[in-house]
């Protein structure tokens, strides 16, 4: 009688404990609730982990390798070129122009704007967008644009290019997305009346969170004070941060910045953006600003510079000397959830042919979030290098799970004959 007591209350546990997960997954309570499951799941990490969390360290073979070479001037080593359909980390939305001398700005400026928007759980990228385009007149919202960025509602990134195409594609604006920001670009086009988005770091030290990546509007500046005013969409409206914590949080995202615009003002735009109204040139000069960076800095943020000198390789192509500086940057030590936010690597690697790099990155990176559709793609990509194809379809698989439809994976799928 007891042991069928335990059995029916054991059951009886077990149907509690599966309702609770599914009721969980009903968005509107998991925005409710995540932040405090990501809490708990921190503490407990915290308290069997004390140390750092990092980003998986490269091989330390290679160490002494890095170093030489990235002292050294660029090697020009040829690198493959990308195939057709596989991802492209940015997609040029303008066309250049000749452009004027910047005009003078003045020393504090804030826009007029109330239409703050507090983001939906996980949803800063939609958030920041909407307020970024509701500014300008959209008539959109965070759900709307949300529903795209996102198909499946946790997905745990939206990318630069994502949101450049969701521009584009469905709102009527034209945008303009640069790397290799400084606070002065921002400043010239926040006077000419052209609030700035920005992806950054963000260590969320009330809810014991970590290191983050975080979409940012900003609407003003003060020089005087040396701030800025954001509309952040998780702290809220009219917050301040200062000029030293922003450079610092913006390297973690190669100092990226887009800025939306209705297209009749694009010349305008263009002119404001000086020399990076030209991609190529925006490139080269993001690339100068990381090597040096690389020579001036220290701790954390050499880290980043190194992975920034990486992007911007990646970005010309030059995935081998990419590949060694984002080496670097592992071994001087990432936040753990580095790529769950930026693939850098991932193109850097597999074009250089180091495959299995691709798979452990993308395992180390999966093993602590599988709501990542990059990391999913990439490791198939690698697997399938590798002779492994029933790997890389299940891999694919996975990406269109946790992002349904997307693109990449649904191209080399279809690519093999596979029915998705």
């Amino acid at each position: 009688m007891k042991i069928k007591r335990v059995l029916t209350l054991a059951l009886i546990a077990i149907i509690l404990i599966e309702t609770a997960l599914l009721v969980y997954q009903i968005p509107a309570v998991n925005e409710r609730l995540a932040w405090r499951v990501l809490e708990l799941q921190a503490g407990v990490r915290n308290y069997f982990f004390p140390h750092p969390d990092s980003l998986a360290m490269p091989d330390p073979a290679r160490i002494a390798i890095m170093q030489a070479t990235l002292t050294a001037e660029k090697r020009n080593e040829p690198s493959p070129t990308p195939s057709p359909g596989t991802l492209e980390p940015d997609l040029p939305s303008v066309t250049p122009t000749e452009t004027a001398a910047r005009p003078p700005v003045p020393d504090q400026l804030t826009l007029a704007f109330d239409l703050w928007v507090k983001q939906n759980w996980n949803n800063c990228a939609a958030a920041n967008l909407t307020m970024m385009l509701n500014f300008w007149g959209w008539g959109g919202n965070q759900v709307d644009a949300g529903s795209v960025l996102k198909p499946y509602w946790d997905d745990k990134n939206v990318m630069p290019y994502e949101l450049e195409r969701y521009v584009l594609d469905y709102t009527g604006y034209g945008i303009a997305v640069r790397t290799g920001g400084a606070l002065n670009d921002m400043r010239q086009l926040i006077a000419a009346g052209f609030p700035v988005m920005i992806e950054q770091g963000f260590d969320v030290a009330d809810r014991n969170l970590g290191w983050m990546g975080h979409y940012l509007f900003i609407t003003g500046y003060d020089n005087a004070q040396g701030i800025v005013i954001t509309q952040d969409s998780y702290l809220g409206p009219n917050t301040i941060i200062d000029f030293d914590s922003l450079i610092h949080q913006w390297r973690a995202f190669n100092f990226v910045y887009l800025v939306a615009f209705p297209w009749e003002r694009q010349a305008e735009v263009l002119s404001l953006l000086g020399p990076d109204a030209d991609l190529e040139a925006n490139r080269l000069a993001t690339l100068n600003l990381a090597k040096e960076e690389t020579q001036t800095l220290a701790d954390q943020d050499l880290a980043f510079a190194y992975f920034n000198l990486g992007s911007a390789h990646v970005a010309r192509y030059e995935y081998i000397d990419a590949a060694d500086a984002y080496d670097m940057a592992r071994y001087l030590g990432l936040p753990w959830r580095f790529l769950w936010y930026q693939t850098g690597p991932y193109f850097a690697y597999f074009y250089s042919g180091r495959y299995q790099n691709v798979i452990d990155l993308a395992n180390d990176t999966l093993n602590d979030q599988e709501h990542l559709e990059e990391s999913w793609y990439w490791r198939g990509m690698a697997r399938y290098q590798l002779g492994d194809r029933q790997g890389a379809v299940d891999d694919w698989r996975s990406a269109l799970r946790w992002h349904p439809g997307f693109p990449p994976a649904l191209e080399q799928l279809t690519a093999l004959g596979e029915v998705v």
